[in-house]
């Protein structure tokens, strides 16, 4: 069995503090605006994922969160700063791919593990 072909590093990643959004963009054309709560909730960070299957720890109050820093991390991930403290994710061009293709279900499971525990999401502050 072969491995699958690593996935090239994106062509452009660019952070878009007034918009809370990570825009990423692959050669292969594919192009995917992460707003950075789903980037906070969905870091590949132990204490976010656990340490096996099913042991993902559900992030709560991350609607206003910041990144302050994408720092590169040799020539295959980078790591995202976040101003609530957080910043031991490494987001691997691999998993930021996935987090763009998979984002609807991704993002429709948050929410409704969000629901089922009676946790109304925070508008965003105006000013």
């Amino acid at each position: 069995m072969t491995a699958a072909p690593p996935v090239p590093p994106p062509t452009e990643i660019r952070l878009r503090r007034k918009s809370r959004v990570l825009e990423v963009a692959f050669p292969d054309g594919a192009r995917f605006a992460l707003s950075f709560e789903y980037l906070r909730v969905h870091s590949p960070s132990a204490e976010v994922q656990g340490h096996g299957p099913g042991q993902d720890v559900l992030q709560i109050a991350k609607e206003n969160v910041q990144v302050v820093a994408v720092e590169p991390v040799g020539n295959y991930a980078v790591k995202l700063v976040f101003d609530d403290g957080h910043d031991t994710g490494l987001y691997t061009w691999k998993y930021l791919r996935e987090l763009g293709e998979t984002h609807d279900a991704k993002w429709a499971r948050y929410l409704r593990r969000l629901d089922g525990i009676g946790y109304e999401r925070k508008p965003r502050p105006t000013g």
